[in-house]
């Protein structure tokens, strides 16, 4: 073979990747089959089966944003498949140094096999997905998180069911992750309610695409009413540490608490993304709450990204 025909090679090997962006990128039928293949990779682990179809594959785990559950579940989860998760900080690399994106991608993924990136603007993962060779999955940015929410879905469906046609009711900051229930929304085909004070809505653009299912409301009894899935965040990200004291005032009246869970359906279930400010978004006793599913919702991160890593190293072969 000539080497002339090796650009044209893997420029047509790029157009056969499936990235992880954000979750429009799967359809109905694509999550709900992630979904149902954590929960069956979770019955494997727990009967203590060794399931290892990734032998030698290498994970490159790209980190500006510190995180626990986001790195713990995932290089646990390709050391269980067999093969191996590799930590880059961007203090330890070029990224830091100000290489551009899409040489960092290039390079990094000719040696790999697949990618998460946890970093702030969403444009990195845009920018390092165009120019990747291997999958690249949004392990969280300013603008989504969709990776929490392949384990909130699942974690619903084990407790409840399907989730069409149910109603979510998010409370809090406007934030990536309330993004991602909008697109959860649109994808799964629920309705959503949005509990935030005024000045912290989320895109209003978000907002106007789905606005046949997403409603905005500033009382949040209102908003949980006959709700059937109660979720919330913390009201400072990280990044807006000093903005705190000012976060405090605006959500004083927007913290989840038994008394609030008494006014949504009577099988509602409790959501949080961790880690929790007891006494701030979620008061004192609500991880405790007989509603709450939040260390589950948090185990599931390990299955869910396992069940979206075969199926992304799967369909780009």
């Amino acid at each position: 073979m000539s080497f002339c025909y090796w650009p044209l090679l893997l420029e047509t090997a790029m157009k056969n990747i499936r990235h992880f962006l954000t979750l429009l990128d799967l359809s109905q039928a694509e999550f709900h089959q992630i979904i149902h293949r954590a929960i069956e990779l979770k019955s494997m682990r727990n009967r203590g089966e060794n399931f290892a179809p990734f032998p030698n594959k290498v994970l490159g785990m790209i980190f500006e944003k510190s995180s626990t559950r986001t790195r713990v579940s995932f290089e646990a989860g390709m050391a269980q498949f067999g093969g191996h998760a590799m930590f880059l900080s961007s203090r330890d690399t070029q990224l830091g140094r100000g290489e551009p994106i899409q040489d960092s991608a290039k390079v990094i993924s000719s040696m790999l096999d697949i990618v998460m990136i946890r970093t702030f603007s969403h444009s990195i993962v845009e920018d390092f997905a165009k120019h990747s060779s291997v999958p690249v999955i949004n392990a969280l940015t300013d603008d989504y998180h969709p990776c929490q929410l392949l384990a909130d879905m699942q974690t619903y469906w084990e407790h409840r069911g399907d989730i069409q046609g149910k109603t979510v009711t998010w409370v809090g900051d406007g934030n990536n992750m309330c993004h991602s229930y909008i697109n959860a929304a649109k994808v799964l085909d629920f309705k959503l309610n949005i509990a935030c004070p005024a000045g912290y809505d989320p895109s209003p653009e978000l907002v106007a695409k789905n606005s046949d299912r997403v409603t905005i409301f500033r009382d949040i009894k209102d908003a949980v009413h006959n709700s059937d899935l109660i979720v919330t965040d913390v009201w400072a990200s990280m990044g807006q540490e000093q903005e705190q004291l000012a976060r405090e005032k605006s959500f004083a009246d927007y913290q989840v608490n038994p008394e609030i869970m008494h006014l949504a359906n009577k099988e509602a279930l409790f959501m949080h993304c961790l880690p929790a400010h007891r006494g701030e978004e979620i008061s004192d006793d609500m991880l405790d709450n007989p509603s709450s599913v939040v260390f589950e919702e948090a185990e599931n991160r390990l299955h869910a990204q396992k069940a979206l890593m075969e199926f992304l190293l799967n369909a780009s072969q």
